[in-house]
């Protein structure tokens, strides 16, 4: 049974990413399930440090878009939002080119706090990046996405 409490447009999630950082670092949600958020990333000039390689950073930027985004579909947009809290990352493996994939998965669905697993892994299917996101559930006090 699905968790999200709204309804799933991909096409309007990605748009509500206009001139965001998830935008300006190619990140698009490319998948909803019944339980998980997953969306890629390009591992280009915009989200590589100096040697190459995928900044940890981009990483720890998609974990978070894509564990916010899911965490804000399981929620009454109309009264509640969720706000990032704490945010950790392992870094498991270099990528140096091509697209990663990150994919959120609930741990906790809590009324005050939820905690998400965010796992990043290249086209190869290898874990790059291991990620824990915690949100705080918190009344609505800005307008929401289009």
């Amino acid at each position: 049974m699905a968790i999200w409490k709204q309804s799933i447009d991909l096409d309007r999630i990605n748009a509500w990413n206009a001139n965001t950082l998830v935008e300006h670092l190619g990140m698009r949600v490319t998948a909803i399930g019944e339980d998980h958020v997953s969306g890629t990333m390009p591992v280009d000039a915009r989200t590589v440090q100096p040697f190459g390689l995928l900044h940890g950073g981009a990483s720890v930027a998609l974990a978070e878009s894509l564990g916010s985004l899911a965490a804000n579909l399981t929620l009454d947009s109309e009264r509640e939002m969720a706000v990032g809290l704490d945010i950790n990352a392992n870094h498991v493996r270099a990528a140096t080119s091509g697209l990663v994939t990150g994919s959120a998965r609930p741990l906790h669905l809590g009324r005050s706090t939820q905690v998400w697993e965010i796992r990043i892994v290249d086209e190869d299917e290898r874990l790059i990046c291991i990620s824990r996101l915690t949100v705080s559930v918190v009344p609505r006090r800005s307008p929401k996405p289009v």
